[in-house]
């Protein structure tokens, strides 16, 4: 290990235990080995890539549920903190337009029972926060999401005011995601199954194109790419089964079921992000995730076209 690089984990590694300890309920030292192959090196290359860039810099990072998103953006933080750099984490969740919104959004469009597809966010509000940032405006009002609210239909809250941000780590489930040949429905994988499952996934893939403009303020993409997509049903059922067992209420496994199809409707994982690793031009990094939700092959993406 380069001198610089165990420099700073000396420095960050009390941090990074206490995190895993009260955060993640795990041993600081069964997380060491990616903090040292994977998250220190990542976090240097983000403090010298927004040193070249001489304005702040936007990373995206690309992730469905159970990949790990959450904790690869706070142990960013932690590290580029040592660093010296103010790092902002905004998730597209942060960007759902309002509960009152997406009450008259269902109402003209029943098919969007649950927030996530494209349509429920405002995109405005996003490239309002990107674009302040990028230009060194001074404070940014970052909107932020309670998914608990109204019944655990969720709705905004007080906005987080912040000054002098270096770094953004704009994570989400489809960010950076881009529109496919809407013949690719004709032949999709399930659960796009009826004529009516596939024309909500060729609308969705129209409303795709209204994020474009957000994903074109990212300097650089990485994905957190799960072996096998399924993995996401599973691993969303041990998590609502992890908050039953510890009091809290949770969705049935039909409920669940039903929930991750809904989003496998709207973007399916094979058709958006499957197609995504073998991109150069889009994704700067690929981080695969085992089943068991650790880290597997990290590489830079190559053209298979």
């Amino acid at each position: 290990m380069p001198n610089d690089q165990l420099r700073l984990l000396k420095s960050v590694y009390p941090a990074f235990s206490q995190f895993c300890e009260t955060t993640l309920h795990r041993q600081p030292n069964a997380m060491l080995e990616v903090l040292r192959n994977l998250w220190l090196p990542l976090g240097m290359q983000l403090a010298s890539r927004r040193q070249e860039l001489g304005r702040p810099f936007i990373q995206g990072i690309l992730g469905g549920q159970g990949t790990g998103k959450t904790t690869m953006c706070a142990v960013l933080t932690l590290i580029l903190k040592e660093l010296g750099y103010h790092t902002l984490s905004l998730s597209l969740d942060d960007l759902y337009k309002t509960y009152s919104d997406r009450l008259k959004l269902t109402q003209q469009d029943p098919r969007l029972i649950w927030r996530g597809p494209p349509g429920t966010h405002d995109i405005d509000l996003g490239l309002t926060v990107l674009d302040r940032i990028r230009q060194l405006q001074n404070p940014v009002a970052v909107p932020r999401f309670d998914k608990s609210a109204c019944g655990g239909a969720g709705d905004r809250i007080t906005p987080e005011i912040v000054e002098g941000v270096d770094i953004v780590l704009f994570e989400g489930w489809f960010v950076g995601v881009q529109p496919i040949n809407p013949a690719a429905f004709d032949t999709a994988p399930p659960p796009i199954i009826t004529d009516e499952d596939k024309a909500f996934a060729r609308d969705m893939n129209r409303r795709l194109s209204d994020y474009l403009p957000l994903w074109q303020r990212l300097d650089s993409l990485i994905v957190l790419y799960p072996k096998d997509y399924r993995c996401s049903l599973e691993w969303r059922l041990q998590a609502e089964q992890q908050m039953i067992a510890a009091g809290k209420s949770g969705m049935s496994e039909k409920e669940i079921e039903q929930f991750v199809y809904y989003f496998w409707r709207s973007l399916h994982p094979e058709l958006f992000i499957k197609p995504l690793v073998t991109m150069p031009t889009l994704v700067d990094l690929v981080i695969e995730i085992n089943t068991d939700h650790s880290f597997g092959a990290v590489y830079q993406p190559k053209d298979v076209s």
